[in-house]
């Protein structure tokens, strides 16, 4: 069975066989979607910043994958007391994606961005 702190190694190692560990890049910041000075509607890279070391980066791309997440923390959670630091309110989830899509021209639809976890005996999560 695989659990979550077990699935992103084991995904990490295909990526590192299947694209070479050399086209890997870790802990970079993309801040900035560069447009494609052929096609307004596409974008063709990145600029972003390593957050351990002094560089910076410039991505050129065929496609870029945008998945940076929700916004959880867009609004105050409901919970009190011990449940309002639970995991399911993602400190990294602050809308950045929907930020950078939006300044690059995406047509932004569908922003019905909702956890709802299953509830079990002695459990408790948020709702609505």
């Amino acid at each position: 069975m695989i659990h979550g702190e077990s699935y992103k190694p084991i995904i990490a190692e295909a990526a590192k066989m299947a694209i070479g560990e050399e086209n890997i890049y870790e802990r970079v910041f993309i801040f900035e979607l560069l447009k494609d000075k052929n096609d307004p509607n596409a974008v063709a890279g990145a600029v972003g910043f390593s957050v351990r070391q002094p560089k910076y980066y410039v991505f050129k791309a065929k496609a870029v994958l945008l998945a940076t997440g929700g916004a959880t923390l867009l609004f105050r959670p409901r919970s009190t007391g011990e449940a309002a630091g639970r995991t399911w309110y993602a400190i990294f989830d602050t809308g950045s994606g929907y930020y950078m899509g939006l300044k690059a021209g995406a047509m932004l639809t569908q922003f019905e961005h909702r956890f709802i976890p299953f509830r079990f005996k002695d459990g408790y999560g948020p709702v609505g």
